[in-house]
């Protein structure tokens, strides 16, 4: 008997497939809010038994050096995006957008904050730099026998990264260097695809169409200036000749996006773009007890949850004073993440915290309504559990996302230009708050994005280890990527064809003219 159970273990053990083998990936993540949702997938691949290594910069401030699930190597560099340069953005950013008109606005996010993009596409190429100069770990990372490197292209090292070590390459993606990822692989139509910063929506009017137009080419003007001015740079040292960084970066064999067509509008897509929109989200949890209490308390009005994201730990006071204010107003009570000096104005009903645990909250049966920035966890994780939302975007794809909710009439927008004027801010909650279709909407989006065959982790985790069973995917890459803009578009084959029927149109006049010709000799010498 005992025999038998040997026998059987062992055969067990041959026919399992090869989807249960563990896989060694290497990770090139970045920071913030980015980090957050690469820290989801990393979590779930070492669930699945996969080996997980991790490079990060000596400053890094969210990625820790030691975890349970991941190991690291750790790239001293001089500067980074840390903290302190993420937060004066951000701080800069806030103070000329409060007092910019619609065109100043337009032009500073267009032409103003190229000198900020290239110095922190220069910090991330010096780690870059740092992590090939190496030789230590290069040797260590060479001999790791890695499977595959997963990150987000947001920053520009990662494909560089993978050509040198001649591994395939999937992307975690909404984000390539300064474009929506979609526009840099699939046809994109501009009289229906809006650019991210144009506040357009896929109905636009002949000057949306041209405001389109213009944002397009200055996106990929300041693309084109990053790859060529810094990367390529990188490309010519440590690969060699003849490699485009902009052909590398379109290489990655699966692009795992954050996005999906319940939020999303339609659009042209390609074969290896995998749609894990949402893949963050999950049923709500218990609360803390002293949150469950502060909920509980709410009675039959509910609670309102507020929180900014990542990055902005306060607003300005005025701005913050006028919200508190506004908050004391309702009878729901409030739970606001924030950090800074206490508002002056705040009410008996709202809880300040450091931290929360967003997912569960949103998840809550007594939640009635999220103010947020706009970023894509917040809004995606507000979808998923249909909650609706009023928006305060502050910057970079925010408007963007809130913008896919209003359309859909799940949320309403306002801005920090007019949020602490007129009770602004109060009517907006308000609004949302007492009128029923605004829920209806939002719980509509959350079922139509629940309604799929596979969960988006489950789909994101399928792609990771088909491109290391198969060592890539390339018979899903388009050849586009490959191609010159002009053979892209066929403009050299519309040449061509114009100019052939240019040559039959001038053969035939010159017909025309020696027929015409040689009969008026002939009428002439019959006379």
């Amino acid at each position: 008997m005992r025999l038998l159970c040997s026998c059987s273990v062992l055969l067990l053990l041959v026919l399992i497939p090869r989807e249960c083998e563990s896989g060694n990936i290497l990770v090139l993540p970045t920071e913030g809010s980015h980090w957050v949702n690469m820290d989801v997938i990393l979590q779930a691949l070492h669930a699945r038994g996969h080996s997980l290594t991790i490079l990060r910069s000596s400053k890094s401030w969210y990625i820790k050096e030691k975890s349970s699930y991941y190991r690291t190597y750790t790239v001293e560099t001089e500067r980074s995006l840390d903290q302190k340069f993420i937060t004066k953005i951000i701080r800069d950013t806030l103070e000329f957008e409060r007092g910019a008109l619609p065109l100043t606005s337009f032009l500073h996010t267009t032409f103003g904050m190229i000198g900020v993009f290239l110095d922190a596409h220069t910090a991330v190429a010096e780690a870059v730099t740092g992590i090939l100069d190496d030789k230590a770990l290069m040797k260590t990372l060479n001999e790791s026998k890695f499977d595959l490197v997963l990150t987000d292209p947001c920053w520009g090292g990662g494909s560089i990264l993978a050509k040198y070590l001649n591994l395939p390459l999937v992307y975690n993606v909404r984000w390539l260097i300064g474009e929506e990822a979609h526009m840099a692989i699939a046809p994109s139509p501009l009289s229906y695809i809006p650019i991210t910063g144009t506040g357009n929506t896929n109905k636009m009017t002949f000057m949306q169409r041209v405001k389109n137009m213009l944002m397009y080419i200055a996106t990929r003007a300041q693309n084109e200036m990053v790859a060529q001015r810094i990367y390529q740079k990188i490309c010519d040292k440590y690969l060699g000749p003849g490699i485009d960084y902009t052909e590398l970066m379109l290489d990655a064999d699966i692009w795992l996006m954050r996005a999906d067509f319940v939020f999303e509008f339609p659009r042209p897509t390609m074969p290896n773009a995998i749609y894990m929109g949402g893949f963050q989200c999950k049923p709500a949890k218990a609360l803390p007890a002293d949150l469950e209490e502060f909920v509980q308390s709410s009675g039959e009005h509910g609670f309102i949850l507020m929180s900014l994201g990542t990055f902005v730990s306060e607003l300005p006071a005025d701005i913050t004073n006028e919200i508190a204010a506004a908050f004391a107003k309702v009878p729901q009570k409030v739970i606001w993440r924030h950090k800074g000096d206490k508002p002056t104005t705040l009410g008996n009903n709202t809880l300040l915290v450091d931290w929360m645990p967003q997912n569960d909250l949103l998840g809550h049966p007594k939640i009635k309504l999220f103010v947020a920035h706009g970023g894509t966890n917040g809004a995606q994780e507000a979808m998923y559990h249909g909650v609706p939302v009023v928006g305060l975007p502050l910057f970079f794809d925010q408007y963007d996302n809130l913008l896919r909710l209003k359309e859909r009439g799940g949320a309403e927008i306002l801005s920090v230009q007019t949020v602490d004027k007129d009770d602004n801010f109060l009517k907006a909650i308000q609004a949302v708050l007492n009128e029923p279709s605004y829920r209806t909407n939002m719980q509509k989006l959350s079922r139509l994005h629940r309604d799929t065959p596979m969960k988006p982790m489950d789909s994101a985790l399928f792609w990771i280890e088909f491109v290391m069973r198969h060592k890539g995917a390339g018979h899903l890459k388009a050849q586009s990527y490959k191609m010159p803009w002009y053979s892209y578009h066929s403009v050299d084959v519309f040449l061509f064809m114009g100019c052939v029927v240019l040559l039959l149109l001038l053969t035939t006049v010159m017909l025309l003219r020696c027929l015409c010709t040689k009969m008026c000799r002939k009428k002439v010498k019959h006379e």
